[in-house]
């Protein structure tokens, strides 16, 4: 995908990367020995600030909390931010024949996040996309996660080398976009649908972040960045899934202290249903 031309007439697979209804297995990496994972679902967007970790998170407990044996892995490695919701601070260890174990979250959903592994986790990742492709693809196959139900995946912004890495790399069923209101954002979420279409990957949802915000004082809602057009972009491209969340403060409250396993997910459960039917 990174290489290709767009002259198919000089490509060895023959035009096969872009059948609708075949999907090259070759770049596939191999699960560790230790992991059997049903289901794997990417959460992105076509840029950064609209709030795919939180989406992340709260899907990841929502999964959890129905009895799901639910994991989340980190392939923002640059913005690494899910253990710190979780509250996990302990590093990952790795197991006398080299796997590598997560760490888990108090309700023991297995997390793995580069924040996880290095020595200071303030310290800026200053790597070219080939080395954090490589990172992502070691979080698959050297990560002993287990027998996982579903894994929820955060995805870097854009449509780099990592997502187009996650998408070949991982046995990934699916994936969740996560747009805000402003126009601009809902042009950019656009590139992230085609994306995923070009990957053969469906779009299962589409979540509407920062909405909408209810005065505390008198009760009334206020869309701050205005009518959002998640319905629309969700029935252009056939996604039946939407899902909005509000600008919460209490939400902000539950990240920073790390403890998003406490968090209100019932906005999302409709999503989740999608997700995992």
């Amino acid at each position: 995908m990174s290489e290709c031309t767009h002259d198919c007439s000089t490509c060895g697979s023959k035009g096969s990367c872009s059948s609708p209804d075949k999907k090259d297995d070759s770049f596939l990496a191999k699960e560790n020995p230790r992991s059997k994972v049903k289901k794997v679902i990417a959460v992105m967007s076509g840029k950064g600030g609209v709030g795919k970790s939180l989406v992340t998170e709260l899907l990841a407990v929502a999964a959890a909390k129905r009895g799901l044996k639910t994991a989340v892995l980190d392939a923002d490695i640059t913005g690494p931010s899910i253990p710190m919701a979780f509250g996990v601070t302990e590093r990952a260890l790795a197991d006398e024949d080299g796997n590598i174990l997560p760490p888990r979250s108090s309700c023991g959903i297995p997390i793995m996040s580069l924040n996880l592994v290095i020595d200071n986790p303030k310290d800026p990742v200053v790597w070219r996309g080939p080395i954090l492709a490589g990172v992502v693809k070691q979080f698959w196959t050297d990560v002993a996660w287990g027998d996982v139900d579903i894994m929820f995946v955060d995805m870097p912004p854009g449509t780099g080398d990592v997502p187009i890495t996650v998408f070949q790399s991982l046995h990934v069923n699916g994936a969740v976009v996560v747009t805000t209101p402003q126009d601009l954002v809902s042009m950019i979420v656009e590139k992230a649908v085609r994306l995923a279409g070009m990957m053969n990957i469906p779009v299962l949802g589409l979540v509407e972040n920062m909405a909408s915000f209810t005065c505390p004082d008198c009760g009334k809602t206020h869309r701050i960045f205005g009518k959002g057009e998640a319905e629309d972009i969700a029935a252009v491209h056939g996604i039946d899934a939407v899902a909005s969340l509000p600008i919460d403060p209490g939400m902000a409250a539950l990240v920073d202290g790390g403890k998003i396993e406490s968090a209100d997910i019932s906005v999302l459960e409709p999503l989740l249903d999608a997700l995992v039917k």
